[in-house]
């Protein structure tokens, strides 16, 4: 029934395989997917893993999140194309933007002028002021690290981190926000924005470097302790349902 996946873009095979066995019939509507941990040990991956392909699958309507049930098998109306066909899993996003972006701060450093702070700062009271609305926080998250890039004057380098960020916007990463970003997490990422904001200010490429290191780092250990034990998709799918406006 299942085989271990390739290690190459872990996330996608481990949907593309439990799409299989859904549209075979092997997980017929209605029924309950093995537990987390099962399907981990069949498929060969991590719980992680397992999480990220859960909710590709539930982007595209197969299954459904049953709070304090489980994950169910559903009736889908009509076919849909792949959620993330192309498109960079959470970590891998992450990762490079930590590579690419902590290298554009330790630059940008050497470079700023006092306007660039001015904008930093209007961005960040912007920010501060939208920690209740995900898109417009989503906005000024975006416009904060453009900003930094366009300290250094070059306009790839500008377009590949507006890129990288907008790569947030389909509908697997609203769905996988939608479980644990909130007034906290926005908070608290702006709180690290400051940080790159006074060493940006301080002239200072080493903490630089590192306040956005540190910055990118937490975020994807805030993706990842949602991401926790087994139950915790359940609690998650409580968190969603209580921010729904």
């Amino acid at each position: 029934m299942f085989s271990v996946v390739e290690p190459r873009r872990l996330y996608r095979l481990a949907a593309e395989q439990m799409r299989t066995l859904i549209e075979k019939g092997e997980f017929p509507v209605g029924s309950r997917l093995p537990a987390e941990r099962d399907l981990a040990e069949l498929l060969g991956v991590s719980r992680p893993t397992v999480r990220e392909a859960l909710i590709v699958l539930e982007v595209e309507g197969f299954i459904t999140i049953r709070m304090g049930s489980g994950v169910y098998v559903t009736s889908r109306k009509a076919p849909v194309a792949p959620a993330v066909p192309d498109s960079e899993g959470p970590f891998e996003l992450l990762r490079a933007r930590s590579l690419v972006e902590c290298a554009i701060a330790e630059q940008a450093a050497a470079l700023v002028r006092p306007d660039h702070i001015t904008a930093l700062n209007e961005n960040i009271a912007m920010m501060a002021k939208s920690l209740d609305n995900r898109p417009e926080a989503l906005k000024h998250d975006r416009e904060f690290h453009a900003l930094i890039a366009g300290i250094i004057g070059n306009s790839t380098l500008e377009r590949l981190v507006s890129e990288l960020h907008d790569l947030r916007l389909t509908p697997y990463f609203e769905k996988l926000a939608g479980y644990f970003e909130n007034r906290d997490t926005w908070m608290t990422a702006l709180n690290e924005h400051r940080a790159v904001r006074d060493a940006l200010a301080a002239g200072d490429p080493t903490a630089a470097r590192d306040a956005m290191r540190i910055h990118l780092e937490l975020a994807q250990r805030r993706l990842s302790e949602s991401f926790g034990g087994e139950t915790d998709w359940l609690a998650l799918e409580e968190r969603r349902h209580a921010l729904a406006p």
